[in-house]
């Protein structure tokens, strides 16, 4: 039998000489035109295109998703009678490149040296270090665990939150979303890494984040509807001392009249914490080629009723 692949992605071509490269068995790489979407039975795709065309895929079996976080694919009415597999353990080192690069340059104050230094002013400033500090993990799966191993390098004391308390491989500490509260009050700092599922949607509230440190220091990394945007805009101006650094947002691009932008302690990047590299995705995608034609279990295979 004959696989007939489409790519949605916004790097077509690039794709497209990986997996030729790749010289993968039974398997033909289909066109752009219509008819495509209905007749491949495997998609490589990125979720936010993959979407309105589902319903038009009358002979899709497997979609591999070129992302972690396949909540584009999920809901009540979205289709669930195919195999949908999305990406782990390539984002880990990247996540956490990007949360230490930030959480260092805040600790030693570079941007205010920077500023003394175009001063020629020589000042010595208080020392931080992150040893003995509390880092609170929103979420304890493959991006959260190396997060947290990298954190145990800096002396840091690691906890986690899931939804079972289970004990998990680098933290110091893993409880459940009941004891979130609790946590949030001791935490020096926290990231989320969570994905979109009704458990997780609206967890960051005015609530929550109203038990933070007066100095805490907040990553949202994981999905953007895990935090109440308003409500942290308007914690962030009452708690001048504490920080936020966010990655992901609901509605992206970030509307310019949001207030969040005026934020003087909020970061603002436009989701690039850890992009999927079409040479990394297309080798994770060889491996469950392989084990598709073997009729194997796919690795990284999503569980629609979680959501990841």
């Amino acid at each position: 039998m004959i696989n007939k692949l489409l790519l949605l992605t916004k790097e077509n071509d690039i794709y497209r000489q990986l997996l030729l490269q790749s010289n993968l068995p039974n398997l033909t790489i289909v066109g752009d035109a219509p008819d495509s979407i209905a007749h491949a039975n495997i998609w490589l795709a990125e979720p936010a295109l993959a979407a309105p065309l589902l319903n038009h895929a009358t002979n899709l079996q497997w979609m591999q998703s070129t992302f972690a976080g396949v909540d584009k694919l999920i809901g009540s009415r979205m289709r669930t009678d195919y195999q949908l597999t999305n990406i782990k353990g390539i984002f880990g080192p990247l996540m956490s490149e990007y949360l230490f690069g930030y959480l260092l340059a805040h600790q030693r104050e570079h941007q205010q040296y920077k500023l003394q230094q175009r001063q020629k002013q020589w000042l010595p400033r208080s020392y931080k270090t992150l040893q003995g500090q509390v880092l609170l993990i929103l979420g304890t799966g493959s991006i959260a665990q190396h997060i947290a191993k990298t954190a145990s390098h800096f002396g840091m004391t690691v906890i986690g939150v899931n939804q079972t308390g289970h004990k998990t491989t680098g933290f110091d500490k893993v409880v459940t979303l009941t004891h979130l509260a609790e946590n949030l009050m001791n935490a020096d700092v926290i990231a989320s890494i969570l994905p979109s599922t009704p458990h997780t949607q609206n967890l960051l509230n005015q609530q929550t984040l109203s038990l933070l440190k007066p100095s805490a220091i907040l990553f949202n990394l994981g999905r953007g509807d895990v935090l109440d945007l308003a409500a942290l805009s308007t914690q962030l101006n009452d708690n001048p001392q504490q920080q936020a650094i966010l990655d992901v947002f609901n509605q992206e691009p970030l509307p310019q009249d949001h207030p969040i932008w005026n934020c003087e302690n909020v970061v603002v990047t436009p989701h690039i914490a850890a992009p999927s590299f079409p040479e990394q995705v297309v080798e994770l995608f060889c491996k469950n080629y392989n084990l598709w034609l073997n009729n194997k279990d796919l690795n990284c295979k999503v569980d629609f009723s979680k959501g990841y």
